[in-house]
């Protein structure tokens, strides 16, 4: 008990300097991005006989975690109903900041003769007034940490649940996955 310990202020000071260091590695390790649907527009229909397909505006709400602002390439995120592609929505190349949140609107184009094929449960969902549709997109792009950039690769798979009269979205489940390329 009488031993006495030498109090250091480099010591201290490097404590101090690890601690804060894994700190930031902590908060800067990379996290997956949320996807959640807002609201689906009707803005015209096109006769493509002997069907009529419909256009449609998707707003998306995308929140990117990451300490680190991304640049994303154009895409076509894939809409499918009863497993068969029904449509497809337009990305447009981009831009968002660091811990940020921005609304994306997607024109989108649904195809009438794919709806056709299922026309008996597409009539069964409307008298439900429920419809469940998937999507799937991958969007490439690039973050940059300090001057290095790392490409990047987030798969999107959307459940979602829609009223087909009024286009509410009802319910929906999203799952995002980011994969990051060192090389």
């Amino acid at each position: 008990m009488g031993k006495k310990v030498k109090w250091s202020w480099t010591s201290a000071f490097v404590g101090a300097a690890s601690a804060t260091v894994v700190a930031a590695l902590l908060s800067a390790r990379p996290k997956d991005p949320t996807f959640h649907l807002v609201s689906i527009k009707l803005t015209s229909f096109k006769l493509n006989l002997p069907h009529v397909d419909a256009d449609l505006i998707l707003t998306v709400h995308v929140t990117n975690p990451n300490v680190a602002p991304i640049r994303y390439g154009s895409t076509t995120m894939s809409i499918f109903y009863e497993g068969t592609l029904l449509g497809a929505a337009q990305v447009k190349a981009g831009s968002q900041r660091p811990r940020s949140c921005q609304v994306l609107k997607l024109p989108t184009r649904l195809d009438g003769m794919e709806l056709a094929h299922h026309a008996k449960k597409f009539l069964d969902d409307v008298g439900k007034r429920e419809m469940v549709v998937d999507a799937k997109v991958d969007i490439g792009g690039k973050a940059k940490v300090l001057w290095w950039g790392h490409r990047f690769k987030v798969h999107v798979d959307s459940h979602i649940t829609v009223d087909p009269v009024f286009l509410d979205v009802i319910d929906q489940e999203n799952k995002s996955q980011l994969e990051i390329f060192l090389v």
